[in-house]
């Protein structure tokens, strides 16, 4: 599931955008999916089978490029497990959050790891964040701020659950980039893909429901979503570098905003989408600036 920054001799910008965008609409749908499916089924065995499928496209892939013994050789496999723990953890806390947060708030709260990953870089890759982006980060906070607001989106648990997912994610993001500086690409995506299915499985198993119909319809779109979503994403990032990508991931807000309304008759409130567009606009200043400084980008797709 991780996806550093690319850069190959044949780049093909244009395609790759267009790649992207397809990309944040195939995953917004796998949200929406996975929304459905928690309502009736649990959040662990719905992770735990979204895990499977990720685990297999991973593992066939990186197959296909070297064994997989040798993919296993890390020279930090302390930070490749905390890793794949907080993939895992942002996962289940991002499952737990759809059964009670409209799909448009929890997209606009998940918007918020950019700015963690400001902070979180300070203390764990050493470095230096000047006083603009500083502004940028705590204006974006604010936004978040503006949609837990009295009368804006209930402060209960699930929201809880929004936030401390984006958090995890943050952290996997600043973990990623520093393994990426000791190992390579096939490694960090074999121990992200083993770690979580193991946990996923683990934990999912005792938490099986039999699933028939229309359910098991939906449960295959989700698996096939994540595959293929995953699969176009890393095409995208063969073909322009991921600061180049990175900013459109925040097309996932306004797709987000129309599939709560269009699946679930949810229309995010006027002052809630302020907040979400005050997010949008701090996550964009802070991409900017990280650019210019030539800060590692990656981008990759949690939930």
């Amino acid at each position: 599931m991780s996806a550093t920054e690319t850069i190959l001799p044949k780049e093909n910008i244009p395609r790759a955008m267009v790649l992207i965008l397809i990309v944040i609409g195939i995953l917004g749908l796998q949200d929406a999916v996975s929304k459905l499916l928690v309502q009736t089924y649990s959040p662990f065995q719905v992770t735990m089978m979204r895990y499977w499928a990720f685990a297999a496209f991973s593992l066939i892939l990186v197959a296909r490029q070297a064994p997989l013994r040798q993919a296993l050789r890390s020279k930090v496999p302390g930070w490749q497990v905390v890793r794949g723990l907080l993939l895992m953890g942002d996962i289940w806390l991002f499952a737990l959050a759809l059964q009670t947060v409209p799909l448009a708030e929890l997209q606009s709260i998940s918007l918020i790891y950019p700015l963690l990953v400001t902070l979180f870089a300070i203390p764990l890759l050493g470095e230096r964040v000047g006083m603009f982006r500083l502004i940028a980060v705590a204006v974006g906070f604010l936004g978040a701020m503006v949609i837990v607001r009295p009368g804006g989106l209930p402060i209960t648990i699930g929201a809880g659950f929004a936030v401390a997912s984006s958090t995890l994610y943050a952290l996997y993001i600043v973990v990623t980039r520093k393994v990426a500086q000791m190992d390579s690409a096939p490694t960090s995506m074999v121990y992200a893909s083993l770690i979580g299915l193991v946990l996923s499985t683990a934990v999912g198993v005792f938490y099986w429901q039999p699933i028939w119909g229309v359910d098991l319809a939906l449960m295959v779109l989700l698996m096939f979503t994540t595959t293929v979503g995953h699969g176009l994403m890393m095409l995208a990032l063969s073909m322009a570098p991921a600061s180049v990508l990175q900013p459109f991931n925040y097309f996932s807000l306004p797709w987000a905003i129309f599939l709560s309304f269009a699946m679930f008759g949810h229309l995010i409130d006027p002052i809630s989408l302020g907040g979400a567009a005050i997010i949008v606009a701090a996550g964009l200043v802070v991409v900017a600036r990280e650019r210019v400084r030539k800060v590692p980008q990656i981008i990759d797709a949690p939930h």
